[in-house]
């Protein structure tokens, strides 16, 4: 089911039938039923898996598993796999001649673990994760039973994913030890294709696993890189149609409102003007003015950062030691964004053309076409450093929304020319795919954003001419660059190592850039 719905605000379009039932020990059957009797023979297609991480942390096995509340969604936990309308296998690992195998039922968004090659006493179970596979506390050890004798193969009960009245977005992972061993072996975290039955939604759930519900914010991430991630979330709302995830507009909004300054405003004019677009974001999505209200604050803000200094532009931030690309060119996007949607406006229109005159002429952008970080502090020079990708994207944008306001289809030209550079760059595409080279909290965020502006300047041309370029880079990504359960890493070209929140939201971005 390609969007299903998994949480149950006001907002889904729709919601899973959820049983009326208590969390109690019994469901269709009641719990400690014999494992033993047969597995349903109904299984769904399997997806080949992306190869498992070197090492993955140890089960709490070893240790007495803590009390796990039990979860009821359509079904509550301990369901008889016999019941399921489907049995997809996930991951097998071998430990000790043992095979433990994690299967999912996705019509009921369940899993469950299986010993195959048992001997009397080995011990099978589940860990369940709420965030992304860090921890997994007291969804250890789910299920846990050992092999009687004369059977071989034993299996848990069936557990849920996804804690759906508790706006937990989860995975499975099915862990093993043969008795008499002190070794256990896990499978990688997975989940079943519930809100991920294509690449767009699993991007997107994947992302909302790191959802902090008592932060509103993404965990690994920072504060500007939040606000991108949010963004990304709110596009896939358009572009898949899948709502499950709106809850997090309002929460991060009710949860961060009076943060730093208020109104998501900060020291750093370019961390205020991403938190402004995802508002305005927010805002088309919902109809919400408190949203606008908000963007249009921290646009005010960054306007009084303007001045003569290298001829014009804002500061980068309070401190007023550096004009750069990066917050100059969302300076221009965010206004004559808010122009757009400002019924007689032209205080924002006159900002964002002043602004693009001055970014145009301060020689930010090279001789290659593409835009360099910023202008140097003596001689306001371009100051030849990295031409990030995030750099060359939200002019794109930029232009776009001011194409929009204006209609001067000069700025399309422009905009062209710079996405045609950019695309075409050796540099920013080795091997024709995506690269920024660095590390850090920051960079993993850059691709996202550039294939996100790539992707409006995309939409308004008629002849789409970077369709290609988007569609490429999503395959490869989703080929090359993503883990069994949807994670995807900095490098699209692969292979996957790691992920977090900025990593996966670029992820995001690139998927919904690419529909």
């Amino acid at each position: 089911m390609s969007a299903a719905v998994l949480a149950v605000p006001p907002e889904s379009n729709a919601s899973p039938s959820v049983s009326a039932r208590p969390a109690a020990p019994c469901d269709y059957y009641c719990d400690d039923r014999d494992p033993a009797l047969p597995l349903s023979s109904r299984r769904s297609g399997h997806r080949p898996s992306a190869t498992p991480p070197a090492t993955n942390p140890p089960s709490t096995g070893n240790a007495p598993p803590a009390a796990a509340a039990v979860i009821c969604n359509r079904y509550c936990d301990a369901r008889d796999p016999a019941l399921a309308p489907a049995n997809r296998l996930a991951q097998t690992v071998g430990v000790g001649g043992r095979q433990i195998s994690l299967r999912f039922d996705d019509t009921d968004a369940m899993g469950w673990a299986v010993v195959s090659a048992a001997q009397q006493g080995d011990e099978v179970w589940l860990d369940r994760s709420f965030d992304a596979g860090v921890t997994w506390g007291s969804g250890s050890r789910l299920g846990n039973t050992a092999a009687p004798a004369g059977f071989g193969e034993w299996r848990t009960m069936m557990f849920n994913v996804d804690d759906w009245a508790g706006l937990g977005v989860g995975l499975l992972r099915a862990c093993g030890r043969p008795a008499g061993s002190s070794t256990i072996a896990c499978t990688a975290w997975y989940r079943t294709t519930w809100n991920a039955g294509e690449r767009r939604t699993a991007a997107a759930t994947a992302l909302m696993e790191r959802y902090n519900l008592g932060t509103g914010l993404f965990d690994t991430t920072g504060w500007w890189n939040s606000a991108n991630a949010l963004t990304a979330v709110i596009d896939n709302i358009r572009v898949t149609g899948m709502s499950s995830y709106r809850y997090a507009i309002a929460r991060t909004y009710d949860l961060n409102i009076r943060a730093w300054q208020g109104n998501f405003i900060n020291d750093y004019n370019d961390d205020v003007a991403w938190w402004g677009l995802a508002w305005l974001a927010a805002y088309d999505l919902t109809g919400d003015s408190r949203y606008l209200t908000t963007a249009r604050a921290g646009a005010d803000h960054i306007h009084r950062f303007w001045d003569s200094v290298c001829g014009g532009g804002i500061w980068w931030s309070s401190s007023k030691g550096y004009k750069n690309a990066i917050a100059n060119s969302l300076y221009v996007q965010l206004n004559a964004a808010l122009h757009n949607r400002i019924a007689g406006d032209t205080v924002y229109l006159q900002r964002a053309r002043t602004g693009w005159t001055w970014f145009l002429n301060s020689k930010m952008i090279n001789s290659s076409g593409l835009v360099n970080d910023g202008l140097t502090t003596s001689t306001c020079a371009n100051n030849n450093q990295t031409p990030w990708s995030y750099n060359q994207g939200v002019p794109l944008a930029a232009l776009t929304e001011l194409y929009r306001a204006t209609g001067d289809a000069s700025l399309l030209t422009k905009a062209r020319s710079l996405a045609d550079a950019s695309t075409g760059s050796g540099f920013l595409n080795p091997g024709g795919i995506l690269f920024d080279d660095g590390g850090g909290g920051d960079v993993p965020s850059f691709k996202g954003i550039y294939v996100r502006g790539l992707a409006a300047l995309n939409r308004q041309l008629a002849d789409h001419p970077y369709t290609s370029y988007l569609r490429r880079q999503a395959d490869t990504a989703y080929a090359r660059d993503r883990s069994g359960a949807d994670s995807y890493d900095q490098p699209w070209a692969g292979p996957f190592q790691r992920s977090d929140g900025a990593r996966q939201h670029s992820a995001v971005d690139l998927m919904n850039a690419a529909s």
